[in-house]
């Protein structure tokens, strides 16, 4: 659902812990703050929070703020109000409709 962000990996992207050291390098280049960020592993939990900064790279510039709209993710995540499930399946979707096309 989110391969670009493969492109910034040290190598491929084995496990979660390749994903989360990928995520800390994408996050400063999309303009997240560390708080941001931070908020977002305590809330949602590191891996969560990764894969919502991948799909955030994924949408590119359909997200005119990535840190903002990290931030409204976040306390959405903290009153049980967001999944990443449907944001991923979106993504997916859109690439097969491409692939498709």
């Amino acid at each position: 659902a989110c391969p670009d962000i493969v492109d910034y990996a040290r190598g491929e992207i084995r496990s979660y812990r390749d994903l989360l050291t990928t995520a800390a390098i994408v996050r400063p280049m999309l303009g997240i703050s560390p708080s941001a960020w931070e908020e977002a592993g305590i809330t949602m939990g590191e891996t969560q929070a990764a894969i919502v900064v991948s799909a955030i790279l994924q949408r590119g510039v359909a997200i005119k703020n990535p840190g903002g709209y990290l931030r409204n993710l976040t306390r959405r995540a903290a009153a049980g109000q967001f999944s990443m499930w449907p944001m991923l399946m979106a993504l997916s979707a859109g690439r097969l409709k491409k692939a498709t096309a």
